[in-house]
């Protein structure tokens, strides 16, 4: 009996298949991620981010941070807790982007260098998180959609600039001391709050009256220059992640939770809501290429075509496959179907080799060596070997026949 067949067959597919029908999905990849990294090349010139004094961007700060050093207020950026300690002075404003993404033990000591200092610290968008080490005593509100207030306070500087694009957060505060502006609801979204020592800390809800785009309208850029310009010193803080401050005093290999929560807090939305759109994309593609077909639906054929030709044909198809296992499959299944009658086996007996190989037995004198495994045996190894077994079905059927 000759061994079953290990190599491929119709069932799996070649390296070269493999390669033809994933080679359009890795060309596609490939062209997002050179495009991609080709945008990401031609911007990365004069993009610094938001609310960042050296970015020309819409939502960069450069416009204010120019007209400051034309007044002669020197504007200093720094990226880490230590520069921005040192630098807290009595003569100096200092802004803070994005207090929420510092740790608890980076506010703790930015809050003690914010008290010694007596110089004036203004918060961008300070949440709670941030609130109760930075701003004891205030409380976060729910947020409000930017647009065009007016100041409803007594703060000079309030009064001056007059209406402003503001909103993002709101506060509430006990403090009678403090200054509310610019409220929704009864709630403000700008609070001074005055320290010892003379200096204070400005809450600002939102940055927009910071960003390049809107620095022109309404009075956004008196209220920005006034807050940020009323001392000669301006440090500029813009919390970083690979500040070595961020980690300390946690475990090793452990990252800050309000670390990670900044990481996806600097992903733009925009980059978001397109890998949505992308998820459903593939998923609706999934579906569409998973759905059930009905049953096949057999047609006449609008020529006569000649049996040899459909044979070609349909052989062609097989070796192109690799389908040994199925033409052998099919010659076998034709042999034992044609010469079941002449055996006097039942049609439904066909393919029964207990049923079958008997009455072969039985009908002729000289049977082959093993037509067990001639009509159920393994699949062909090879096209050799299917040609044998091809020469092998019909010369046992032209024996039946003539017996």
């Amino acid at each position: 009996m000759s061994r079953p067949s290990t190599s491929a067959t119709s069932t799996s597919l070649a390296p070269r298949q493999i390669w033809t029908r994933a080679r359009g999905i890795l060309l596609v990849l490939g062209l997002i991620v050179i495009g991609g990294v080709g945008l990401a090349t031609l911007r990365s010139t004069d993009h610094h981010g938001h609310l960042d004094p050296r970015s020309a961007d819409a939502k960069g700060s450069r416009a204010v941070a120019e007209i400051l050093k034309a007044q002669g207020v020197t504007v200093r950026v720094v990226t880490t807790l230590d520069e921005a300690a040192t630098a807290a002075e009595a003569d100096t404003t200092l802004l803070v982007t994005a207090p929420d993404l510092l740790t608890g033990r980076q506010q703790s000591v930015l809050h003690g260098s914010m008290t010694a200092s007596g110089g004036r610290t203004v918060l961008v968008g300070a949440g709670q998180a941030s609130l109760d080490t930075l701003a004891p005593g205030v409380t976060a509100a729910t947020s409000t959609p930017v647009k065009n207030r007016e100041p409803g306070c007594s703060l000079p500087a309030a009064v001056r600039a007059g209406s402003v694009d503001i909103g993002g957060e709101r506060y509430t505060t006990g403090t009678t001391a403090a200054d509310t502006c610019y409220p929704d609801d009864g709630l403000p979204t700008l609070v001074a709050l005055p320290a010892s020592g003379g200096g204070d800390t400005v809450l600002l809800g939102s940055a927009d009256i910071l960003y390049n785009e809107r620095l022109d309208q309404q009075g956004n850029a008196s209220l920005a220059l006034q807050l940020l310009g009323s001392r000669p010193h301006l440090v500029w803080y813009l919390p970083s992640l690979s500040d070595a401050s961020a980690t300390e005093g946690t475990p090793d290999g452990e990252t800050p939770e309000s670390a990670t929560d900044g990481f996806l807090a600097l992903v733009p939305s925009g980059w978001l809501w397109g890998t949505l759109q992308l998820a459903l994309a593939a998923v609706l593609a999934a579906v569409w290429r998973a759905r059930r077909l009905g049953p096949l639906v057999t047609e006449p054929l609008p020529v006569a075509v000649r049996a040899s030709e459909t044979t070609e044909g349909r052989a062609r198809l097989y070796r192109k496959g690799n389908a040994r296992d199925r033409a052998g499959t099919v010659l076998r299944t034709a042999t034992r179907t044609r010469i079941a009658p002449l055996l006097g086996v039942a049609s439904q007996d066909a393919h029964s080799p207990d049923t079958l190989i008997p009455a072969l037995s039985a009908r002729l004198s000289k049977t082959p060596a093993d037509p067990r495994d001639l009509l159920f045996g393994p699949a062909p190894a090879d096209d050799a070997a299917l040609i044998r077994l091809a020469d092998q079905l019909d010369a046992l059927e032209r024996e039946v026949r003539t017996s």
